[in-house]
């Protein structure tokens, strides 16, 4: 239980981490160099602890295009430019919506049959996306719902890429994809970055902005992935999915701690909305977590 705390805590650090490293750094340039400093990190873990630590066959290089393009590029560009239209304690919330997505795009893709509770499980999570976005019909350009549908995109990417990477069973380890995908997903977001007109002359190089991208690349990158590389053989994929629900609450008391604010009621019932949905579709994998004897033990 201990290493999965600190897995939620590091992971919720980085939304108040992107949150601050924006002050001084342009959003796309940003997620670009944290991802090329993490997935260097972690190549160098992939190199030292396994053989295959390059895709050797066009099944796996396939697999890694798929996390790189839509998982590492798409994902990111859109949560960068979303996090300061929301707050990156928000954005957490938001993202905490992929596992609901997710289940829906396995349902319209991979035959992965959705029950009626599964469906209001889903419609359960727009109300809370909904309560997060606090829609004005009158002015539906309002930076707090410009946010949530950039991050609400984000969310759609990286669950279109876990399902679409789900059939291509490879034997690559999860380390070597994480790294390839990361060292193919930062170039295409430098390339959105310098499409953008972003370049290193709009950085403000301060002990906070080197800190940001420091924690990003290394400890919420290449440490945290660490961590989970080991939850993930001891507790496997469905288990530690329930990370994502740890995330925004160490995201929101980060962003008390550092920042000194604290979330507004709407967001909170949003999160709760959400992690509804997202109980009513996953509750027999929540069931079995819960009755099993090796979780609190991790």
């Amino acid at each position: 239980m201990g290493l999965f705390l600190l897995l939620g805590l590091l992971w919720g650090g980085s939304f108040v981490a992107i949150e601050i490293g924006l002050i001084g750094f342009p959003p796309v340039l940003f997620a670009s160099y944290r991802f090329y400093i993490a997935g260097v990190a972690i190549l160098g873990y992939a190199l030292v602890t396994t053989d295959h630590w390059c895709p050797r066959r066009y099944d796996e290089w396939l697999v890694v295009a798929i996390a790189g393009v839509l998982m590492i590029a798409a994902t990111h560009v859109l949560l960068y430019l979303g996090v300061p239209y929301v707050s990156g304690d928000v954005a957490a919330i938001i993202i905490s919506f992929s596992p609901v997505l997710t289940a829906v795009f396995a349902s319209l893709l991979l035959n992965d049959r959705l029950t009626p509770l599964g469906l209001a499980g889903f419609l359960c999570g727009l109300v809370g996306i909904g309560l997060i976005s606090q829609p004005d019909p009158s002015n539906l350009l309002t930076a707090n719902m410009i946010g949530t549908g950039l991050v609400f995109g984000s969310a759609v990417f990286w669950a279109l890429g876990t399902v679409l990477t789900r059939p291509l069973r490879t034997e690559i380890p999860v380390q070597s994809l994480q790294a390839w995908a990361m060292l193919i997903g930062a170039p295409l977001l430098h390339a959105a970055a310098i499409a953008r007109g972003e370049s290193l002359a709009g950085v403000t190089w301060t002990p906070m902005t080197v800190g940001t991208l420091a924690y990003l690349g290394i400890v919420a990158g290449a440490v945290a992935f660490l961590i989970y590389f080991e939850l993930l053989d001891r507790l496997g994929a469905a288990k530690i999915n329930l990370i994502g629900y740890l995330e925004p609450v160490a995201a929101t008391g980060l962003s008390y701690l550092i920042l000194g604010r604290v979330i507004d009621l709407p967001s909170v019932a949003g999160f709760v909305a959400i992690f509804v949905g997202f109980a009513l579709i996953k509750r027999n994998a929540i069931r079995e977590i819960v009755t099993s004897p090796g979780f609190a033990n991790n």
